[in-house]
């Protein structure tokens, strides 16, 4: 009895540390409609210290910002039922262990479809996930993105 209470031990701490070591690698993305401006707005949260391993630069530096706006345009895109939208970068924030991006487009009348191209630290990071939810005339719509899945679509 006493060895099988050992064994157990054992496996328990195995399965405990295995949690620990890992590593979540996610971004989020949150999109609201603003029908006044017919503007749809994005915040994207991510890891401060990987979004700083992807693009090689200290988040402290003076440069950080522009590279970060350079990264989510190269690596974000957006269509409204079926047409390419351009993205406007409105800023940035590091926040500890977070990296808060905001960005619009502008011109969005009217929402039938929205396809979202997100590569966003996939191909620094293999494991990583991305979440987009998207909120539009009281509906709201959630897509995931990683490797191997980068383009989504949700009608609405």
């Amino acid at each position: 009895m006493k060895k099988f209470l050992q064994f157990t031990g054992i496996l328990s701490l195995l399965f405990v540390m295995s949690f620990t070591a890992a590593d979540f690698y996610s971004s989020m993305t949150k999109v609201d409609f603003m029908e006044g401006s017919k503007t749809l707005k994005f915040t994207t949260k991510m890891n401060t210290a990987h979004i700083s391993d992807a693009i090689k630069i200290n988040p402290n530096t003076a440069s950080f910002e522009a590279e970060v706006k350079k990264y989510v345009n190269n690596n974000f895109d957006l269509y409204i039922n079926g047409g390419a939208k351009n993205l406007t970068f409105t800023g940035s924030q590091v926040n500890g262990e977070s990296v808060w991006v905001y960005f619009e487009a502008n011109g969005v009348t009217e929402i039938n479809s929205i396809k979202i191209k997100n590569t966003i630290l996939l191909s620094t990071f293999p494991k990583q996930f991305n979440l987009v939810n998207v909120a539009y005339k009281g509906s709201q719509k959630t897509m995931n993105f990683q490797r191997g899945k980068e383009i989504n679509e949700v009608s609405f």
